[in-house]
């Protein structure tokens, strides 16, 4: 999952990790996207979203995570069957991403504040003005920083695009955890079409309550699945009250225990998170630069 970190099991981006719709969109998307109800419910990639190869550290504890069994009854079923080959043409995709509920235009930066199990957090996600051609599709490059106090600890170089249809499509990650100014870790690195790594959708182009979907897949390292929870909730932080925020629940097989929710406005994106399950942590969006 893509949230706070002490459910980390993909990128670090709000500090960590991606198909279910009623109906299939575009050819892109026909693989991936299967009807909820037909559901039952709703490896290092060579390169990364940077481009370059960062030597994995000894020190991984999201190595030791992948490695987990996963078992029992998935919290969330994309319906699959586990048989995931999803099939992208880059005609399909545009240059911009511009979904309400998670518009990712150059130079925007989202802060957010946290507490993980007790320690307090600073996230940094900025949209650069890179891009970075992944299956011959041209992704944007999105620098996701984390901090505990002033030292960094955590740092990915996330690739997205955006279909025709509106799905955001999430195509692979650079991700480094530091220690002592040091990386220590890069098991979170991954490119789709590499070594076996799969893309996935971040953002349906039509949130459905009870749709569920991949985020991503790189197996036995970065398994993580979603599900639209709630749809026309109002909700409360700091910096005010936003209507109509979509709920999404995240979860993955490799972290069985472990469940998140994150709360997305329109024309903001995501504005809180929290681990409802596997641990005591929370997110909220203290700054906003567009």
């Amino acid at each position: 999952m893509r949230a706070v970190r002490a459910a980390r099991t993909g990128s670090p981006a709000s500090g960590q990790a991606r198909a279910v719709r009623r109906a299939p969109v575009v050819a892109a998307t026909v693989a991936v996207l299967l009807v909820a109800g037909a559901a039952g419910c709703g490896g290092d990639g060579g390169g990364g979203a940077g481009g370059s190869t960062p030597a994995a550290g000894t020190d991984c504890a999201l190595a030791a995570a992948g490695g987990a069994e996963p078992g029992g009854t998935p919290v969330i079923d994309p319906g699959d069957g586990g048989d995931y080959q999803p099939e992208l043409d880059p005609a399909d995709f545009v240059e911009r991403i511009d979904h309400p509920y998670r518009p990712l235009l150059p130079g925007t930066r989202w802060v957010y504040d946290g507490v993980s199990d007790g320690e307090r957090e600073r996230t940094e996600v900025v949209v650069t003005s890179d891009r970075r051609d992944i299956m011959g599709i041209s992704a944007v490059v999105v620098e996701d920083t984390t901090y505990v106090g002033d030292e960094m600890v955590a740092q990915s170089l996330d690739a997205y695009a955006q279909d025709r249809d509106g799905n955001v499509w999430f195509l692979g990650e650079e991700s480094q955890d530091y220690e002592n100014g040091e990386v220590v870790c890069t098991a979170g690195s991954w490119e789709a079409g590499v070594d076996g790594a799969r893309p996935g959708i971040v953002m349906p182009a039509q949130p459905t309550e009870g749709d569920a979907y991949r985020q991503q897949y790189v197996a036995g390292e970065a398994e993580d699945l979603a599900r639209i929870a709630r749809l026309g909730e109002t909700r409360t932080i700091g910096l005010g009250d936003y209507q109509d925020v979509l709920v999404i629940e995240e979860w993955s097989p490799l972290e069985p225990d472990v469940t998140e929710e994150k709360y997305y406005a329109p024309g903001v994106g995501k504005i809180f998170e929290v681990q409802t399950a596997g641990g005591d942590a929370t997110s909220e969006l203290v700054e906003l630069t567009a």
